[in-house]
């Protein structure tokens, strides 16, 4: 059996579980060791600016790296778990070359990864793999939510990406919402009600 230093071991992670609107992005990224990137560390800790003098060393340094999208309908359909799950996986498929195992930010792995896979809590911060993949995660959901805001105007999507705050909120109940909103989500489903009513 290979050491596990050529072992290849992949971080796995995720951005936007907890917005009322947009996707959920998940991503994959297996590190080369002999291309060590400095700085790495949980997306949440970094600044925006640092995130993205980060992004392109990942995509430039890693042996492989996979992001997958997945939609609010999906997230509706499945629950934000089963559809983050979902994306964990389809993340980790989608590495060339294959991992040979996957590292997963949290404490719970999917049940269908196509290699052998650790949930480790706080791995964010822990494995250099999942980092990476949550700068990934990070930078292409915000610039996604970025994009969304100017198709659907008035909610403020480029400033919040889609999370619950005050703002977002009271432009939910003003405006209603628009088809990036998760129908599956409490807040958005009360304004559906509200908007139901008169």
């Amino acid at each position: 059996m290979a050491d596990r230093t050529s072992r290849r071991i992949a971080g796995v992670d995720e951005a936007g579980r907890g917005p009322l609107a947009g996707p959920v992005v998940v991503a994959a990224v297996i590190l080369d060791p002999a291309r060590p990137i400095a700085g790495l560390d949980d997306s949440k800790r970094l600044s925006e600016k640092k995130r993205d003098a980060l992004y392109p060393q990942v995509i430039a340094h890693a042996l492989a790296h996979c992001v997958v999208v997945v939609e609010a309908e999906e997230i509706d359909r499945l629950n934000i778990f089963q559809a983050t799950m979902a994306g964990m996986s389809r993340a980790v498929a989608g590495l060339s070359p294959r991992a040979d195992e996957a590292l997963v930010d949290g404490n719970k792995l999917p049940r269908d990864l196509p290699c052998p896979g650790r949930a480790i809590v706080g791995g964010d911060a822990l494995e250099p793999a999942i980092s990476a993949a949550s700068i990934l995660a990070k930078v292409t959901r915000d610039r996604l939510m970025v994009q969304l805001d100017a198709v659907h105007p008035g909610y403020g999507f480029a400033v919040h990406k889609g999370y619950p705050t005050p703002a977002h909120l009271d432009a939910l109940q003003r405006l209603g919402p628009c088809a990036q909103h998760r129908r599956s989500f409490a807040p958005v489903g009360r304004a559906l009600e509200q908007m139901a009513l008169f």
